[in-house]
């Protein structure tokens, strides 16, 4: 399930009447965690299907240990200085270590328990059974901060700015978890006026990208602008190596390098016309 994106964080009855749950939003990887039991590797599913397992060693150590059976629906999270480091669940698993990164495994939702699909059942039964099943369980997996009330949401908001929360995911109370998506029963709030986007292609040289070609949700495609940073076109050069088909003329934004395999990007749309100013790889 994908929350919606709102400008609003919408109040206690505002998402069918039977309640919300606010949740903080963590700056990670959607993760989906499958516990094996003993014998058996977990799996760490991201949200484009691919297998994080082997990337996150002391995650996937601490999903082993999970009861079998259990299904965690996740964010997994890097923390360093104080922050939540999105960029450094990016880097290699020698580089998280040289910097003393702590990964963490923040548990939203619970699709299975040992023997026992739960994904039919309301969202505030599903948060009572995570609890419940994660309460002996040390870190670094460990259920998300929630509320019923939304006052004090955006205190937390508010208050935990500083260390990379980006804002709250608001769910109904009563949702049940659906496998083709959420509608508008969750949705999701950030602090700033953020959108994802596709990389379609690069502009400049493939070890130091100027710009990237972008397309919004709604098909709109655009250049990155102004030029990417030093560090927005390290990020791009390594996340792009391997990918890369050959230089094309496009009419519009001359000779790019389009992408053999997608990735996705985080911008800030502003202005008319549109201007998309780069802000991350989304990496997840």
């Amino acid at each position: 399930m994908r929350p919606a994106a709102v400008p609003a964080v919408p109040p206690a009855d505002g998402l069918g009447g039977a309640g919300v749950v606010y949740e903080l939003k963590l700056d990670g990887f959607r993760c989906v965690a499958f516990a094996h039991g003993p014998g058996r590797p977990p799996f760490l599913q991201s949200r484009s299907g691919r297998d994080l397992t082997a990337d996150f060693p002391p995650i996937a150590a601490a999903v082993a240990r999970l009861p079998a059976g259990l299904v965690l629906d996740t964010e997994l999270v890097a923390w360093r200085g104080g922050r939540f480091a999105f960029e450094e669940l990016l880097r290699t698993r020698r580089a998280r270590a040289a910097k003393d990164v702590a990964l963490g495994l923040i548990a939203f939702d619970v699709l299975a328990l040992p023997g026992r699909d739960v994904r039919g059942l309301p969202l505030a039964d599903r948060r009572r059974l995570l609890l419940a099943a994660l309460a002996d369980v040390p870190p670094p997996v460990q259920a998300v901060l929630a509320t019923t009330d939304r006052a004090e949401a955006l205190a937390w908001m508010e208050r935990l700015a500083d260390t990379g929360v980006e804002g709250l995911v608001c769910k109904a109370a009563g949702s049940r978890y659906r496998a083709r998506g959420a509608g508008r029963v969750w949705v999701k709030y950030r602090r700033g006026d953020t959108v994802d986007a596709a990389v379609r292609a690069v502009t400049g040289p493939p070890t130091r990208p100027r710009a990237v070609v972008l397309e919004l949700d709604d098909g709109r495609v655009l250049l990155s602008s102004p030029p990417l940073s030093p560090p927005q076109s390290r990020q791009v050069a390594e996340a792009t190596a391997g990918r890369l088909g050959p230089p094309v003329h496009d009419p519009q934004y001359g000779s790019v390098r389009p992408l053999t395999t997608a990735l996705r990007a985080e911008v800030t749309v502003t202005g008319r016309p549109p201007t998309a100013l780069f802000v991350r790889l989304r990496g997840d």
